[in-house]
């Protein structure tokens, strides 16, 4: 199949106010979509409300995911489905390792176990991509990890759950020049060895240099206003987003 999501005329709120606003996209398998906007436009609740997250109801329109509605599906159902959202700022989870946590999610995400092993050179494997040290493995989820630690650790649940569909939400938020390479190393791994689709939802583009951006979408007051190609994000890096916000 190669239409991964379909958002079809989707209002969301939060707390009884609206937020997003008719949004229609259309994301197909291998397509790189960026979406940018001001502060406040909706782009990380749209990111939340595809993944499910209790904060935000919908209240019309429709997600279909791989051809099938998950408008009401439950956030585990959904990342199971193989949605995968890499957030701001990742939580901290005492007394589960990183290593556990990331078999867990994998056999799940696969419905089998998998042998330790196997994992654990999966693990080795990807943690190398990214220079994180081995050690990392071990220590509590996040637990007294820097900010780029914590990015990095969300680049490596997604090399091994290996989602259709990866929603990358302001990844490179905080990251030093080192780490935003590192990132993108993970990213574009991702999309060549798991033929994945990615949302990325950032302020800056430093992070799509080596990503080939296939879409540009633009979000103002909850609705996508303007929609193209990679020439869009040099437009808005140019000229802001000022001739929208009118």
């Amino acid at each position: 199949m190669d239409n991964v999501l379909s958002i079809e005329k989707l209002n969301v709120s939060v707390n009884d106010k609206h937020i997003l606003r008719d949004v229609d996209l259309e994301i197909n398998k291998g397509e790189v979509h960026v979406l940018m906007g001001p502060n406040g436009a909706g782009k990380s609740t749209l990111g939340s409300a595809i993944a499910g997250s209790p904060a935000y109801s919908v209240d019309s329109g429709r997600l279909v995911f791989l051809g099938e509605d998950i408008t009401a599906l439950p956030p585990d159902k959904r990342a199971k489905a193989g949605l995968f959202m890499s957030f701001q700022n990742p939580p901290e989870i005492g007394g589960v390792s990183l290593s556990s946590f990331l078999r867990t999610a994998v056999e799940c995400r696969r419905g089998q176990r998998v042998k330790l092993w196997d994992f654990k050179k999966e693990l080795r494997a990807a943690m190398d991509l990214l220079e994180m040290d081995a050690s990392y493995a071990d220590r509590d989820l996040n637990v007294g990890f820097s900010g780029g630690e914590k990015k990095k650790s969300e680049i490596l649940q997604m090399l091994l759950l290996k989602p259709s569909l990866a929603i990358l939400d302001e990844t490179d938020s905080g990251l030093d020049v080192d780490a935003v390479r590192l990132v993108s190393a993970g990213i574009k791994n991702y999309l060549e060895e798991c033929g994945g689709s990615l949302l990325v939802i950032t302020h800056s583009t430093r992070i799509l240099e080596s990503v080939g951006v296939t879409h540009t979408h633009v979000m103002v007051g909850g609705r996508i206003v303007k929609s193209g190609g990679a020439q869009l994000v040099g437009e808005i890096n140019e000229n802001g987003f000022a001739e929208y916000e009118d």
